[in-house]
């Protein structure tokens, strides 16, 4: 999974493939490569600020499956920064370049990640694209799935609670959500850990501040007080003993 500098350096450099928009919001909105392949732009609400994941498009082998989201909590609304809409308005402004350029052979059918002829982009396409950005970048190879996981690491490193991670990324079950990236970010659960520390010293500081006024209050403890009895020695013991044995 790549740092957040490398990812940077990623889409810095990939600002005019005709699929940035798809990279984008794979490594920030975390969704998967079947989402965006089967997103249309019916599903995009640009004015409003949502993306509504609907439907996906996978393989089998070569051959391509369209069908609903891999769960039932898949089917969700994400919301959008602003920069996002931006970047997809300027998606949308190309397409219909496009779509201008070649005019009677452009097919037109409704998706947002297209051919040069409108027809949907192959699943495979998309990830063969990006091993061959990838490389070209000269960064650490890692799968186009990675960019869902380094986005919810990065949501998480953001602030982001378990829950909102469930929502943004679609998980059927908090559980799927904890057990993957509650231990991909040492560096914020160190952020935490200190935390918690912190509270725990500031709170015994606070108890022996108190202890100490109070002291000062009542003055030193009673050595004679709750004083355990000395214990007999064996001799004390005989001694007693010839006492009343005389009387």
């Amino acid at each position: 999974m790549w740092t957040a500098k490398q990812l940077s350096t990623f889409l810095g450099g990939v600002v005019e493939d005709s699929l940035f928009a798809f990279w984008w919001l794979a490594a920030l909105r975390g969704l998967r490569r079947g989402e965006l392949c089967g997103l249309r732009w019916a599903a995009v609400d640009l004015d409003r600020g949502l993306l509504f994941v609907e439907r996906q498009r996978t393989t089998a082998g070569y051959e391509v499956i369209e069908g609903d989201p891999k769960t039932a909590a898949g089917r969700r609304a994400d919301a959008l920064d602003k920069r996002t809409v931006a970047i997809l308005r300027e998606h949308r402004h190309r397409q219909l370049e496009r779509r201008h350029a070649i005019n009677a052979q452009w097919v037109d059918s409704g998706y947002v990640f297209t051919r040069k002829d409108g027809q949907p982009i192959h699943p495979n396409y998309a990830t063969t694209r990006f091993r061959k950005l990838t490389d070209r970048a000269g960064l650490p190879p890692v799968r186009l799935h990675d960019l869902r996981h380094g986005a919810a690491s990065l949501a998480h490193e953001a602030g982001a609670d378990l829950k909102t991670l469930q929502d943004l990324l679609g998980h059927s079950s908090i559980v799927v959500t904890a057990d993957t990236y509650t231990s991909v970010l040492p560096d914020a659960q160190r952020r935490c850990a200190d935390a918690t520390a912190a509270l725990v010293l500031a709170a015994d500081r606070h108890t022996r501040h108190r202890i100490k006024q109070k002291r000062r209050r009542t003055g030193p403890p009673d050595a004679t007080k709750n004083k355990p009895p000395r214990p007999i020695s064996p001799d004390q013991g005989k001694r007693s003993h010839r006492s009343r044995g005389r009387n």
